[in-house]
């Protein structure tokens, strides 16, 4: 089961564009907390804890417990998290509070293990991943820090979806549409398509780097822009 994180909040009665501007100098976050079945609550969270979370890259799947200034206490989710998108610090995030029997859909990370096991590969075959993230439908008090596929016995041509992967108890795919494709054992390159592929790159027209320098200047012009507008996101 995935660990949790504690994060303190206070609750706030002022809302708005100004407020979270003033929060956001304090050193805190702004957030609103919404779920289970009550009002939703403004709400100011610490700005170093968050970013010590969110750089653990288990902020989206990660249980959290919420400690309010008034003594409430639950456990949540975060559920968006807004990024300054020239400084990419975090300037907002929604709490998802959840119930004792909440379920909830989340991605969780996927690893590919004993690929010495796998014929395919020991053959000079390639692992392709499509995903390596799947979304999962789980208990709030059950979400996994990961899953594994095996590749053990996996052939050259042989394709892994998420139906192989054996799933925890309670647990199932968010995705119940389609059978999702996780991964494939690919078959070596010949040597001549290596030999196209090295002609391709070869005949590359010199303009399209430059063309891109001028694109990635352009992006930054438009950055610089819209920085502006970041501060006045709420």
């Amino acid at each position: 089961m995935a660990e949790t994180t504690l994060l303190k909040a206070e609750e706030r009665k002022d809302t708005g564009k100004s407020f979270a501007r003033a929060v956001r100098k304090t050193g805190n976050i702004p957030c609103i907390i919404y779920g289970d079945n009550k009002d939703p609550m403004a709400a100011s969270l610490n700005a170093i804890e968050a970013l010590k979370l969110y750089n653990s890259g288990k902020m989206l799947s990660q249980l959290i417990d919420v400690e309010i200034t008034n003594g409430e206490k639950f456990k949540a989710i975060s559920k968006d998290i807004q990024l300054h998108p020239v400084k990419g610090n975090i300037i907002h995030i929604d709490l998802l509070r959840l119930g004792a029997n909440s379920r909830i859909s989340v991605d969780v990370s996927v690893a590919f293990v004993n690929e010495e096991e796998s014929p395919g590969i020991k053959a000079g075959g390639t692992l392709n991943v499509s995903r390596y993230t799947v979304e999962l439908d789980c208990p709030a008090n059950n979400i996994p820090e990961g899953v594994e596929v095996d590749l053990t016995g996996l052939e050259i041509g042989e394709t892994i979806h998420l139906s192989d992967i054996k799933l925890p108890e309670g647990i199932v795919s968010a995705i119940t549409d389609r059978d999702i494709t996780v991964a494939s054992i690919a078959a070596p390159m010949s040597e001549a398509e290596m030999e196209a592929l090295d002609a391709a790159d070869a005949e590359r027209p010199e303009g399209i780097e430059e063309s891109e320098e001028s694109e990635v200047e352009s992006e930054s012009d438009s950055e610089t822009s819209s920085e502006a507008e970041a501060e006045d996101k709420e």
